[in-house]
């Protein structure tokens, strides 16, 4: 059964679950009714960053114009546009066994595409979580819902896998911010 977390919570992924190698991230989210006239589509991204929080470099972003990082060890499944259906809305693969020693954290983030220009933000969107799958068995480790209303957030961190010794760890973030997808590459250190 998966370990379901609240904010703040960090939780040992790797120590528990030896020989675990490759995990699936997957973020989700609902639509609440919304007369705006636009889509709502949501982007999931992984900024891979060393202890200062920051990218090394701008390959260091992978999202949906930089699907795979070029370690192997980071893989974005694709852009959803709509978030139509059930289950994960956008899947990252993570092979922990390639990520390059000088990464200490990976943050998964979700962005909403041109939400200043369509009037939207993540209060207007329930359901979001995360979630991490160990790829070898199909089954759900980790668990982050994100209860909390973010009025006027355009992007929010949900959480990060992070080295502690030779273990690696999940936390759960939820932290919001505005300014959208830009904010958030200029907050872990990427040209935008």
């Amino acid at each position: 059964m998966a370990v379901s977390l609240s904010k703040g919570q960090k939780v040992d992924l790797t120590k528990g679950n030896p020989g675990l190698t490759k995990v699936l991230v997957g973020l989700g989210w609902d639509v609440n009714k919304y007369d705006g006239g636009a889509d709502f589509d949501l982007d999931a991204a992984a900024f891979l960053t060393k202890d200062n929080d920051k990218v090394a470099s701008d390959e260091d972003f992978v999202f949906y114009n930089n699907l795979k990082h070029k370690s192997g060890a980071v893989e974005h499944m694709g852009d959803n546009r709509t978030g139509e259906g059930e289950g994960d809305d956008e899947e990252i693969k993570i092979d922990l066994a390639k990520v390059p020693a000088s990464v200490a954290k990976i943050a998964f983030t979700v962005t909403i595409d041109q939400a200043q220009e369509r009037g939207q933000n993540f209060g207007q969107i329930s359901n979001a979580y995360i979630r991490v799958v160990d790829v070898a068995t199909n089954r759900e480790l980790i668990r982050y819902d994100l209860g909390e209303d973010y009025s006027i957030e355009t992007a929010v961190v949900v959480g990060e896998l992070y080295r502690h010794g030779s273990d690696w760890k999940f936390n759960a973030i939820g932290s919001g911010f505005q300014g959208g997808l830009a904010a958030l590459c200029r907050n872990f250190g990427v040209n935008v």
